[in-house]
C-alpha cells in the first residue's frame, strides 16, 4: 500500500510537471509569436519608409525639372570679368617647419647641489657638473644641426611654393590677356569672339545631372543674330514613376506609374523651358549693340526604330528679338504658350 501511495504521489508530481511544461511551452510560443509580429511590423515600417524616401526623391526630381527656367532667373549674368582668372594658391603655410625648436636649457642637465660639505660629495658633484656640461654641449650641437636642417627644409618648401605661385600667376596672366583680347573683339562684333563668349555662357549654365552639354553657336554680325543648336535631354529625364508604394502582402516596393500623357506634357514643357532659358541667358549677358536676335534650335538623339541607327530629331525652334523678349515676365509665363507666341511673332515679322 505504501508503494502504491508513493507511485500515486509520483504520478501527481509528473502531471504537475507536465502542466508546468505545457504552460511554459505555450508562453514561449506566445513570446515567439509576439516577437515575430514585432519583427514583421518593424520590417513593414522600414519598407514603408523606403517607399516614402523613393517617392520624395522622385518628387525632388520633378521639382528640379520644373525650375529649370525659373530657378536661374535670379542668378547674375556672366561677365568677362568673371571669366578672368586669379591665382588659386593659398598663402604659404610652413607648418611645423615654421616652428623654431626650443634650445637646450641648463636646468634640464644641472645636477642637484650636494647637501653636505664632505670632500666625497663635492668631488661627486664636480663629476656630475662635468657630465652635465658635456651633455648640454652635445644637446646644443644636435639642436644646432636640427635647426640648420629645418631652415634648409623651410627654404626648399618656400622656394617650391614661390615657383608654383609664379607659374600660377603667369597662367592667370595669360588667361586674362586672352579674355581681354576676346572682350575687345566681342565689343567690335567679331563673330569668333561673340561665339566664344556665348559658348562660355552655355558651359557655365548649371543644368541638372543627366542633361547633355553639347551645343554649337553661330553669329551673324550683319544681323547681330546668335543661333544656338543644342542637344536636349531624352524623354527619360522625366521620371516614369509618380511615386512608390509598399505592398505588405508581397513585401515589395513597387512604382506607381506616371501616365504617358503626363510624361509627354512635362517633357514638352521642359524642352520649352530650356529654349527660353538659353535665350534669357544670352540676352542678359550681351549688350544690344552686339546681339539683337537669339535663335534656339533643340534636337534630341534617338534610335530610329526602322533602321536601328541614331537619329537627331529637332523638337523646338524659337527666335526672339531683344525688345520683345525683354517684355516677357519669364517667372510667370506658360513656357509652351510663350514659345508659340514668339514663333508666331517671328513668322509675322
Amino acid at each position: 500500500m505504501a508503494r502504491s501511495g508513493s507511485l500515486s504521489e509520483f504520478e501527481r508530481r509528473l502531471v504537475t510537471q507536465r502542466r508546468e511544461d505545457d504552460r511554459l511551452d505555450r508562453e514561449q510560443r506566445r513570446q515567439d509569436k509576439d516577437r515575430e509580429k514585432d519583427q514583421q511590423q518593424e520590417q513593414a515600417e522600414t519598407r514603408q519608409r523606403e517607399a516614402e524616401e523613393k517617392t520624395a526623391a522622385v518628387q525632388e526630381q520633378i521639382k528640379i525639372l520644373e525650375e529649370v527656367l525659373t530657378g536661374i532667373l535670379p542668378r547674375p549674368a556672366l561677365t568677362f570679368e568673371r571669366l578672368m582668372a586669379t591665382p588659386k594658391l593659398s598663402p604659404f603655410d610652413p607648418g611645423q617647419l615654421g616652428q623654431v625648436m626650443a634650445a637646450p636649457d641648463w636646468s634640464e642637465f644641472a645636477p642637484v647641489p650636494p647637501h653636505g660639505l664632505s670632500r666625497l660629495l663635492r668631488r661627486r658633484h664636480q663629476r656630475e657638473l662635468a657630465q652635465a656640461r658635456a651633455g648640454l654641449a652635445a644637446a646644443e650641437a644636435a639642436h644646432k644641426q636640427r635647426e640648420a636642417q629645418r631652415r634648409q627644409a623651410l627654404a626648399v618648401a618656400k622656394a617650391s611654393y614661390d615657383s608654383k605661385l609664379t607659374s600660377e600667376r603667369a597662367r592667370a596672366a595669360r588667361r586674362n590677356a586672352y579674355v581681354a583680347a576676346r572682350q575687345s573683339a566681342f565689343a567690335a562684333g567679331r563673330a569668333d569672339a561673340v561665339e566664344w563668349f556665348a559658348g562660355c555662357l552655355l558651359k557655365a549654365s548649371r543644368y541638372p545631372d543627366g542633361f547633355p552639354r553639347e551645343h554649337q553657336v553661330s553669329y551673324q554680325a550683319q544681323d547681330r543674330d546668335v543661333t544656338v543648336d543644342a542637344e536636349l535631354p531624352p524623354v527619360s529625364v522625366v521620371p516614369s514613376a509618380r511615386a512608390y508604394r509598399y505592398v505588405q502582402a508581397r513585401d515589395v516596393i513597387e512604382p506607381v506609374p506616371r501616365q504617358d500623357g503626363e510624361i509627354s506634357q512635362r517633357y514638352d514643357r521642359l524642352v520649352c523651358c530650356v529654349a527660353l532659358r538659353t535665350l534669357h541667358e544670352i540676352f542678359t549677358a550681351t549688350p544690344p549693340e552686339v546681339v539683337a536676335t537669339v535663335t534656339f534650335r533643340g534636337r534630341v538623339t534617338t534610335v530610329d526604330a526602322a533602321t536601328g541607327k541614331p537619329s537627331r530629331a529637332q523638337l523646338v525652334s524659337v527666335s526672339a528679338v531683344r525688345p520683345v523678349f525683354g517684355d516677357l515676365v519669364l517667372a510667370a509665363v506658360d513656357p509652351q504658350a510663350c514659345v508659340a507666341r514668339l514663333n508666331a511673332l517671328a513668322s509675322a515679322g
